[in-house]
C-alpha cells in the first residue's frame, strides 16, 4: 500500500541531513541505504532514517517537504530531536 511520507536521513548524529518525500518509505530508504541511486545520499553516505511523518496524500507531503527544506539547520535538528532524541535509525522499526 502506498503511503505518502516526508523523511529525513542523516549521516550520523548532528551530521549531514537529507530531506525527501516518497510514497513507499521502506523501499526508498532501502534504496538510499544500498546506494541504488546516484546522488547526494550516496556521495555523502547519508543513510540513517532519523525522522519521518505520514501524510494523507502526496500533495500535502510534497508541500511539507518543501517547507522543511527551506528551514534553517537548527529547526531541522529540533524537529528530529523532539521525536528521536537519540538519533536512532528508525528504518529497523518500519
Amino acid at each position: 500500500m502506498k503511503q505518502p511520507c516526508v523523511y529525513i536521513l542523516a549521516s550520523r548524529q548532528n551530521g549531514t541531513l537529507y530531506t525527501g518525500v516518497t510514497s513507499d518509505l521502506v523501499k526508498r530508504v532501502w534504496e538510499h541505504k544500498n546506494n541504488v541511486v546516484e546522488g547526494f545520499t550516496k556521495k555523502y553516505s547519508v543513510h540513517r532514517l532519523v525522522y519521518f511523518e505520514v501524510h494523507e496524500d502526496m500533495v500535502s507531503a510534497i508541500t511539507r517537504e518543501k517547507q522543511i527544506k527551506k528551514w534553517n539547520r537548527a529547526w531541522k535538528l529540533r524537529l528530529i530531536e523532539e521525536k528521536n532524541p537519540t538519533w536512532k535509525d528508525l528504518y529497523e522499526g518500519l
